[in-house]
């Protein structure tokens, strides 16, 4: 996708050179793609998912063989002494090292994935709360550019019609068939409409900014969204059966999933007042610069002993051992000053007020859900009356201009039409609108994570 999005860029750019403006088209459902991919919150979630199984994988890692290997050197510039004069240890030794140890039984490392099996499980959910809202957003602030356009529509069709109605007027008015009255009410009129487009004008353009940075597109990027609220309307007509299952609702499932936290903590801190047991091994190779001990040995120091040590000084200058060790180790608690039994209630304190909060939620929920089945209601039967309503002032509308035109009516009634004309279609636009938008918050409530 965001090729796709450089590539329009790059294309932008190139036309813009050329002089060829050209603008992004985008479809509801390509910029609901577009902000999924592209939104920083959303990648950000996306990103959290990923942290946590770093986070199980540290957790796993404990399970593994640990090797270490160590070297080391020391020279000793005044040597420990058994006795008077007689010291013991070389001048410069030589040790290298390694150690291995395995867990063979450690049930709070075994508790911790399963912890953080719960982590991810929480972070899959926030990054689809993540994608709901994103969808929410996107959704109403394309639905928000769709009504500002039809207004726009509406308000330039009754500008153009009211263009016609003064030009009429005034021709009437130059020949004498029409009041100077009839003439100045009638570009009253006409003038009463430029600051209403003017105001749609700069709603539209705020609406695409929005929508502009959901969609992380630069700024300088002209966007058209394609379609009008007439398109979505028959979704309100569908059917007005809406069901109410909080199953899929995200603050309800990421409480559930907070409980189970707790429920893991719990039994984690139960975990350490087991027993532990890990096998270990360690080898070392150690090199000791041999020591002359011929002036230690009194009348030894002619012998045979003093020349087989000599012998030995010359074969190697030094001595080399290589112990190695293998064994268990158990670590059994037995008192920790009642620290693991508060934490335990702490735990539990903790898990019996999520509870409570999510008995409170799910009642909010439910409620929140219900008015937006209500607002859904009320919004498609405003949109049906609207529809009629919007016949019924076009055509009174024609009759009025109609019996103005013979001379049988007046201005008054003329712009009245067209002012009741207006104001129903306006509000016809505005009762689609409603609707789309209840229609989201209402997925929204559901969890509803599809673009379908």
């Amino acid at each position: 996708m965001k090729k796709f999005l450089l590539t329009i860029c790059l294309c932008l750019g190139l036309s813009a050179a050329a002089s060829a403006q050209q603008k992004l088209e985008l479809t509801l459902d390509e910029a609901i793609n577009i902000a999924l991919s592209d939104n920083p919150t959303v990648q950000v979630a996306n990103l959290e998912i990923e942290r946590y199984d770093y986070v199980r994988k540290q957790a796993l890692a404990t399970l593994y063989p640990q090797v270490d290997a160590s070297a080391q050197y020391s020279l000793a510039l005044r040597r420990q002494e058994m006795a008077e004069g007689l010291s013991f240890g070389g001048k410069n030794t030589f040790n290298v090292a390694g150690t291995i140890s395995l867990p063979l039984f450690v049930p709070s490392v075994y508790r911790q994935l399963k912890l953080t099996r719960t982590q991810m499980e929480v972070a899959v959910e926030s990054a689809r709360a993540t994608r709901i809202d994103m969808i929410a957003a996107v959704r109403s602030a394309y639905y928000n550019i769709l009504l500002a356009e039809q207004s726009l529509t509406v308000l330039e069709e009754a500008a153009a019609t009211t263009d016609r109605v003064v030009k009429n007027t005034e021709e009437l008015y130059k020949n004498g068939l029409a009041a100077e009255y009839d003439y100045l009410t009638a570009r009253v009129q006409r003038s009463n409409l430029d600051p209403q487009i003017i105001q749609i004008k700069n709603g539209i353009s705020i609406a695409k900014l929005q929508l502009k940075m959901y969609l992380s597109i630069p700024e300088e990027v002209e966007i058209d969204v394609v379609g009008s609220l007439d398109d979505f309307k028959e979704m309100a007509l569908m059917g007005s059966d809406y069901e109410l299952d909080l199953e899929n609702n995200t603050t309800i499932k990421t409480l559930d999933l907070q409980l189970e936290l707790l429920d893991h903590q719990e039994k984690l801190i139960q975990t350490t007042r087991m027993p532990t047991i890990a096998a270990f091994g360690q080898i070392s190779y150690i090199g000791q610069e041999r020591s002359d001990l011929g002036g230690l040995l009194g009348g030894m120091a002619g012998g045979g002993a003093a020349g087989g040590a000599g012998a030995t000084v010359e074969q190697s200058k030094f001595w080399w051992q290589y112990p190695i060790s293998l064994g268990a180790q158990i670590n059994i608690p037995l008192f920790a000053g009642f620290k693991k039994t508060n934490q335990l209630r702490e735990v539990r304190n903790q898990a019996e007020q999520l509870r409570i909060q999510r008995d409170y939620a799910v009642e909010g929920i439910r409620l929140q859900v219900q008015q937006s089945v209500n607002t859904l209601l009320t919004a498609r039967s405003m949109m049906l009356a609207n529809a009629e309503t919007v016949l019924q002032a076009e055509k009174a509308y024609e009759i009025s201009l109609t019996r103005y035109e013979a001379g049988a009516g007046t201005i008054l009634e003329l712009n009245s039409a067209q002012l009741s004309l207006t104001q129903a279609q306006l509000s016809y636009s505005q009762s689609i609108y409603d609707y789309l938008a209840a229609y989201a918050e209402y997925e929204k409530a559901l969890g509803k994570d599809s673009i379908e």
